[in-house]
C-alpha cells in the first residue's frame, strides 16, 4: 500500500504531464542549470529543455567530436567544450560551473553485445569522471544512461556505492523508449542520483504507453513501479503514427524549409544500390545474409571483412501487423 504522500506525487506527476502535453509549461520558474557530458549533438539536452516545456538551462557541455561540438554550439549556445573529459578534468584552468543536474551517457561501447573485448576496455570506466564532474559542480541530481548489459555489472555497483559515497540516494531501471511514446523497441538502462530525497517514489516513471499485443494486462494509474502507467495510456506508436504524415521528400539536401521538412531529403542510389535494397527482406538481414542470398550485390570489401557489426539492413514496419514483434527499426 503506498501512503499518501506518494499519491500526491502520482496526481502531481499526471498534472504536470497534462500540462506539458498542451505546452503551456515552456517557461516555468525556477530555472534549473544542466550540465551534459558525452552530449553527443545534444539529444539529451534537447529533452531536458524548454522545447519539451521541462525547466532547465544548459550551461556547459562535453564532447570529443569537433562535429558534434559544432552542432550542440549551434543548437544551445557556445558553452559546449571540445576534448576527451579525463583530460579537460586535470587541466587546472578548466572550471566546472556549478549545476543543478548532471546527465549524459558515457560511451556504451564496453557493455555493448558486439563489444567481444569487455573486459578490458577503458571506455566501461568513464563513469568516473562523469561522477567527478558531478562532485565538481556540486549537482543535486544526476541522469545516466547507457545500454541495458550495465545493469548488474561491476562497473554498475561501483557507480552506485560511489554515488552514494558523495551523499546521493540512487535508483536504476531500464526503460523502453515504446512506453513512452517512442516509435522504437529500445531498452536503455538509467542510473538516477538524487542528494535531497529518495527517487525511488518517482522512478520508474509511469509508463504513457503500453504494448497492445500483451491483451488484457491490468493498468496501475495510482501509483509508481515498473508496470504503473499514467492516466489514459495510448497502445504503442508505430512507424505510420510518427512519420506517415510526411509528404515525399524533396531534393537531395537540407532546404530552407520549417522543420522537419528541411532534413526530409531523398537520395539517388545507384541502380545496383536498388537492387540490393529490394533484396532485402521484410525482416531485414545482415551482410552475411546478402552474401548468401545476392553474392553479385556484395562490394568486395564486405566480402573480405570477417568480422565486425552485421545489423546493417532493416526495414521500418509501419504497422501492426507484424504482431508488434518490431513494428519499427530496432
Amino acid at each position: 500500500m503506498f501512503g499518501s504522500e506518494s499519491v500526491r506525487l502520482a496526481k502531481e506527476d499526471q498534472h504536470t504531464y497534462e500540462t506539458r502535453f498542451k505546452g503551456n509549461l515552456v517557461h516555468p520558474s525556477p530555472r534549473y542549470t544542466l550540465i551534459d557530458l558525452f552530449c553527443g549533438a545534444g539529444g539529451m539536452t534537447l529533452g531536458f529543455s524548454g522545447k519539451f516545456s521541462h525547466p532547465f538551462v544548459p550551461i556547459w557541455a562535453n564532447d570529443f567530436n569537433k562535429f558534434c561540438v559544432e552542432t550542440y554550439n549551434k543548437n544551445f549556445g557556445a558553452h559546449c567544450i571540445y576534448g576527451d573529459i579525463v583530460d579537460i578534468l586535470k587541466d587546472g584552468k578548466v572550471q566546472i560551473p556549478s549545476a543543478d543536474v548532471v546527465i549524459g551517457g558515457p560511451p556504451c561501447q564496453g557493455f555493448s553485445l558486439l563489444n567481444k573485448q569487455k573486459s578490458g576496455d577503458p571506455r566501461k570506466q568513464l563513469w568516473r569522471p562523469f561522477l567527478e564532474v558531478v562532485q565538481r559542480c556540486n549537482a543535486r541530481i544526476f541522469v545516466m544512461e547507457n545500454v541495458p548489459q550495465l545493469i548488474g555489472t561491476l562497473e554498475h555497483e561501483e557507480i552506485v556505492s560511489t554515488a552514494e559515497s558523495l551523499g546521493f540516494k540512487v535508483r536504476h531501471g531500464k526503460l523502453m523508449a515504446a512506453d513512452f511514446g517512442a516509435p522504437q523497441q529500445r531498452l536503455r538502462a538509467f542510473i538516477i542520483g538524487c542528494r535531497f530525497a529518495d527517487p525511488s517514489p518517482l522512478f520508474p516513471p509511469r509508463k504513457t504507453h503500453y504494448n497492445p499485443n500483451l491483451g488484457g494486462i491490468q493498468i496501475d494509474f495510482a501509483t509508481y513501479g515498473d508496470d504503473a502507467y499514467l492516466r489514459k495510456p495510448q497502445p504503442w506508436k508505430t512507424v505510420r503514427n510518427a512519420i506517415g504524415d510526411l509528404p515525399p521528400p524533396e531534393g537531395t539536401e537540407i532546404r530552407s524549409a520549417r522543420p522537419p521538412l528541411d532534413l526530409h531529403f531523398g537520395r539517388n542510389p545507384t541502380e545496383k544500390s536498388m537492387r540490393r535494397y529490394r533484396a532485402i527482406p521484410e525482416q531485414g538481414m545482415n551482410r552475411f545474409d546478402l552474401q548468401r542470398i545476392a553474392p553479385e550485390l556484395t562490394p568486395d570489401c564486405w566480402h573480405r571483412k570477417k568480422e565486425g557489426g552485421t545489423d546493417l539492413f532493416g526495414r521500418l514496419w509501419w504497422d501492426n501487423e507484424r504482431g508488434w514483434k518490431a513494428p519499427f527499426c530496432q
